[in-house]
């Protein structure tokens, strides 16, 4: 098997598809729908272990879907053949931290392993072009305020370890056969079209806005804080809330940049403002008009106390700035989504 240089050629005739690896997922099919509605063909695959069939109903009935595993090299072998896609941008893999403390072979597995069968299904078909979905988890503790992308990773969670591991590995592999690709670490993805007919719905749900608005919504008694004790204002932990339509924007645009002749594309993506659990509540309160019962915890272990962008290699780079970055609209876009779906994907 050779390198990816000078390997790929587009056939003007018929436009090539984009392969969305986890298309079925939260972010994943916020972006197969905004490739969707540009006209753009996509091939989405995915294992449906936390994806949603239904997501991808609404996002883009049109688009192209493979129930396949990203270990199934047979499988993607034929799919890359049959569909022959220009690039790939990949969202697949487990992501849930406290799992991958109790379960880091799975996260191996299914992480790390799966994007090296991927990459190597893209080599042999010669599509040179990725984009990945990283994290801020990559960073670790912060040793400054606020990160930047050359702030030092150090992960402290298998989950942040595999996503680094997979950096690492599309660099070895951009400098070894030519792979060209973007690796986009981003902060807390939130929020929900702004139509509200795609949005979050993870089993179990663990990200706080959607766990507040469940309150809201009389779904859920109470919700807990952990800690309330942190070096920060009102001594609730901040985070850097980044509207889940502006990520996909922010995946396209980086695609963009590759095909334009970028070789590597590494980014922060988020708005640079953090927000308390206790600014969110109040958000979501402001929102919906409704009360919500919180129980103040122990802190969780690991938990830093804020983790806010820093980065502005996205705006210099790609051209992107957060154009939904308001805590409100966000909320506001995922109490939309939660009211018209109350049972988030019904399969």
């Amino acid at each position: 098997m050779g390198s990816f240089m000078g390997s790929d050629t587009t056939n003007a005739s018929a436009p090539r598809p984009v392969l969305i690896a986890g298309g079925a997922g939260y972010i994943g099919s916020h972006t197969v729908r905004l490739f969707a509605a540009r006209g753009e063909p996509v091939v989405v695959v995915d294992n449906l272990s936390t994806g949603h069939r239904d997501a991808l109903r609404r996002a883009a009935p049109q688009a192209v879907f493979a129930q396949v595993n990203l270990l199934d090299r047979a499988a993607l072998d034929a799919l890359f053949a049959q569909h022959q896609p220009r690039a790939v941008i990949h969202f697949a893999a487990r992501a849930y931290v406290g799992e991958s403390v109790t379960d880091p072979a799975r996260y191996y597995r299914e992480n790390v392993v799966a994007t090296f069968t991927l990459l190597e299904a893209m080599r042999a078909a010669n599509c040179s072009k990725l984009v990945f979905s990283s994290t801020c988890a990559t960073y670790g503790q912060p040793v400054r305020l606020p990160i930047d992308e050359a702030h030092p990773q150090a992960p402290i969670s298998p989950y942040g370890r595999t996503k680094l591991h997979i950096e690492h590995m599309l660099e070895d592999f951009g400098r070894a056969y030519g792979l060209r690709y973007a690796a986009l670490r981003y902060f807390n993805a939130a929020g929900a079209a702004q139509d509200g007919t795609i949005g979050e719905h993870h089993d179990p749900e663990t990200h706080l806005i959607p766990l507040v608005l469940q309150v809201a919504a009389g779904q859920r008694a109470e919700i807990q804080v952990f800690g309330d004790d942190y070096d920060t204002p009102d001594g609730t932990c901040i985070r850097d809330y980044i509207h889940v339509e502006d990520l996909a924007r922010a995946h396209a645009l980086a695609l963009a940049k590759l095909e334009g002749g970028a070789e590597r594309v590494v980014a922060n993506l988020g708005t640079g403002e953090g927000y308390s659990v206790l600014q969110v509540i109040e958000a979501a309160r402001r929102v919906t008009g409704r009360p919500i019962a919180v129980r103040k915890v122990a802190r969780r272990a690991g938990d830093p106390a804020r983790l806010v962008s820093g980065g502005t290699q996205a705006s210099a780079l790609l051209g992107w700035t957060p154009q939904r970055a308001a805590l409100e609209d966000i909320v506001r876009d995922a109490w939309n989504f939660l009211q018209r779906h109350p049972n988030g994907y019904a399969e």
